[in-house]
């Protein structure tokens, strides 16, 4: 996962591109959209799909929050990705 420092909005726009493919125990994530119920469903983080911001590859995590749950929820999202298997 790679991301780009903002600059200047309260979101961020990573590239999941490495993750899709890779199987959690519900199926395989293929698209940003399969990832964002994933992460929703098992982890209770809310993403927006980057598809319709143009991106097949992408997630859209805003920031606009308090640190502490932004910490919070990263830390559920790196649970969530490594739980993924190849």
């Amino acid at each position: 996962v790679t991301c780009r420092m903002p600059t200047g909005a309260f979101y961020a726009f990573p590239n999941i591109s490495g993750i899709l493919g890779r199987s959690a125990q519900t199926g395989i994530i293929r698209t940003p959209h399969e990832l964002a119920q994933y992460l929703l469903k098992d982890f209770h983080v809310a993403v927006v799909p980057g598809e319709p911001f143009g991106s097949h590859q992408h997630i859209r995590l805003s920031y606009a929050t308090s640190m502490e749950s932004i910490e919070r929820g990263m830390d559920r999202v790196a649970v969530a990705f490594g739980k993924l298997t190849a």
